[in-house]
C-alpha cells in the first residue's frame, strides 16, 4: 500500500499562486508515476501533471503548461506542485496520485490521496 497526503491548497485571486505537495509513504517503491489530477464541480476529473520518480520526466496538461510546474523530492518522498498564473478556471478539488507508469487517465493510478480544494477567485 501507498498513503498519500496533500497540502497547500487555498483561496488566491487570479494571477496568484500556489503551491501544491504531496507527500507518500508505505511501498512506495513499487509506483514509479506521481501524478496531479483536478476535479471542478459537475466535471470529469481531469489530468493536471505528472512526474516520474526514476528520471524525472514530466508531462502536462496543455492548458496548465508554461504555468504549473511539477517536481519532485526523492530524499523526502515529495512531490510538489506550483501553480503560477492562477485563473478561475483552475478551481477545483486537486489530487495526488500514484501508479506504476504515466498516464493521463485516471484508472491507471491505484493510488490517491484525499484532494486539497484549490479556489482562485475573478
Amino acid at each position: 500500500q501507498v498513503q498519500l497526503v496533500e497540502s497547500g491548497g487555498g483561496l488566491v485571486q487570479a494571477g496568484g499562486s500556489l503551491r501544491l505537495s504531496c507527500i507518500a509513504s508505505g511501498r512506495t517503491f513499487s509506483t514509479d508515476a506521481m501524478a496531479w489530477f483536478r476535479q471542478a464541480p459537475g466535471a470529469e476529473r481531469e489530468f493536471v501533471a505528472a512526474i516520474t520518480w526514476s528520471q524525472g520526466s514530466t508531462y502536462y496538461l496543455d492548458s496548465v503548461k508554461g504555468r504549473f510546474t511539477i517536481s519532485r523530492d526523492n530524499a523526502k518522498n515529495t512531490v510538489h506542485l506550483q501553480m503560477n498564473s492562477l485563473k478561475p478556471e483552475d478551481t477545483a478539488v486537486y489530487y495526488c496520485a500514484a501508479g506504476p507508469v504515466v498516464a493521463g487517465i485516471s484508472r491507471n493510478y491505484d493510488y490517491w490521496g484525499q484532494g486539497t480544494q484549490v479556489t482562485v477567485s475573478s
